[in-house]
């Protein structure tokens, strides 16, 4: 089953909406449950087909129907199936872009349909209407509403990058938290399932100039988005990342500061620990660390627990993390940090950590026999290490 992280997703309210439905099924531990792929089913097909329909008469629900579900249906992945939907609808409308793309903006007024699958909307306006941006930007920005267009837009920052970079700060200042999130959104360097954008992984500045703008926004998806596009930057400019959230100062969230400097934080960078009261050098000692079972077998789990010990007699904030260098194809390892907790730290203090580590496969990782290492890490810095072996 596709396994998501929720800062690999679009975070509208309306997606949101179909996200919740597939999150609650999962947890109630259904026998099956929904791929997303799979929340765009016959229904909402026939929804957006008899929208359309309401506005074009040429507009055949039935043909347009037949066409979607064709043999190739189950084989396709999610964005696979957006746009095949997307082909089918202008497969089946008269005129040129701009009376297909009129009949679209009209028709999503009557639309039944929310979430996932109307990001076919927006995908047929990357697809037809990258030449025409006086048309599709105003449509993007309807769409959105709807589900978000942060991937449509990558074709166009790409091809316009001057006249986008006005876009987004105009987007920034919308009444709609919809539409102010598509500025940041769809400007991040680093987009998930996103179209690469190499001119602003290298100089993010236009980029930035629309954080400003959002950085304290009343809404909280738009401020998340801010700091996970934030996190992006800190990937390729570590430094500049820090620099920007200390000019922002005290007035930014804390919970923002946290988000945007996760990465830098697992990484230990020096100055994001120092920003959130965190010293590299903690006066401390990792003890009595170890995996159970030292063997264990892929698709399962085991644990690794230790102690983190202070040697100070004063208190210390402390961000404690474990990782994981999982066995790889290469022989080198893969690296993967993962939270542990952050405390107060008294002094003399201990606490005693453990952790589940699931060895489960997934869309983002293989697990492969062979050995593997546990480090803990405190304030960036790890204090020891314990191996153990993965079998099939």
């Amino acid at each position: 089953m596709l396994t998501l992280s929720m800062d690999c997703l679009p975070t509208s309210s309306v997606f949101f909406a179909s996200f919740r439905q597939f999150v609650v099924c999962t947890l109630a531990e259904m026998a099956d449950p929904p791929l997303l792929k799979d929340l765009v089913d016959a229904a909402s097909v026939e929804g957006i087909g008899e929208a359309i329909a309401g506005v074009a008469r040429e507009f055949d629900v039935a043909s347009f129907t037949e066409a979607v579900f064709d043999d190739s249906w189950d084989g396709r992945a999610l964005k696979q199936r957006i746009r095949h939907i997307a082909v089918c609808i202008h497969d089946r409308l008269d005129g040129d872009y701009s009376a297909k793309l009129e009949v679209l903006r009209a028709a999503v007024g009557d639309l039944s349909v929310t979430g996932i699958p109307v990001w076919c909307f927006n995908d047929f306006v990357e697809e037809y209407g990258v030449e025409s941006p006086d048309l599709s930007l105003p449509a993007l920005e309807q769409f959105t509403r709807l589900a978000s267009s942060e991937f449509a837009v990558r074709p166009f920052i790409r091809r316009y990058p001057d006249r986008m970079a006005g876009q987004m700060l105009e987007w920034a200042t919308n009444d709609d938290p919809a539409v102010r999130r598509l500025a940041t959104e769809g400007y991040r360097p680093r987009l998930p399932w996103g179209m690469g954008i190499p001119a602003i992984k290298q100089d993010p500045s236009p980029v930035i100039a629309v954080l400003d703008v959002l950085r304290n926004d009343p809404d909280e998806v738009v401020r998340r988005s801010v700091a996970n596009n934030l996190n992006d930057i800190s990937k390729d400019h570590p430094d500049l990342a820090v620099a920007v959230l200390d000019r922002w100062g005290e007035s930014t969230p804390p919970s923002l500061r946290k988000h945007a400097l996760r990465t830098l934080l697992k990484q230990g960078h020096a100055a994001a620990m120092e920003m959130l009261g965190f010293a590299r050098g903690a006066d401390v000692t990792v003890d009595a660390m170890a995996v159970s079972p030292n063997v264990g077998k892929v698709g399962e789990s085991v644990h690794v627990e230790f102690l983190v010990r202070s040697r100070s007699d004063a208190a210390q904030s402390v961000m404690v993390d474990y990782a994981v260098v999982y066995q790889n194809a290469s022989g080198t390892g893969s690296r993967k940090v993962f939270k542990g907790l952050t405390a107060e730290l008294g002094a003399r203090e201990e606490i005693h950590i453990r952790r589940k580590i699931s060895l489960q496969q997934m869309t983002t990782r293989r697990i492969l026999p062979g050995e593997h290492t546990v480090e803990a890490q405190v304030n960036g810095v790890v204090h020891e290490s314990v191996v153990f072996d993965v079998v099939e």
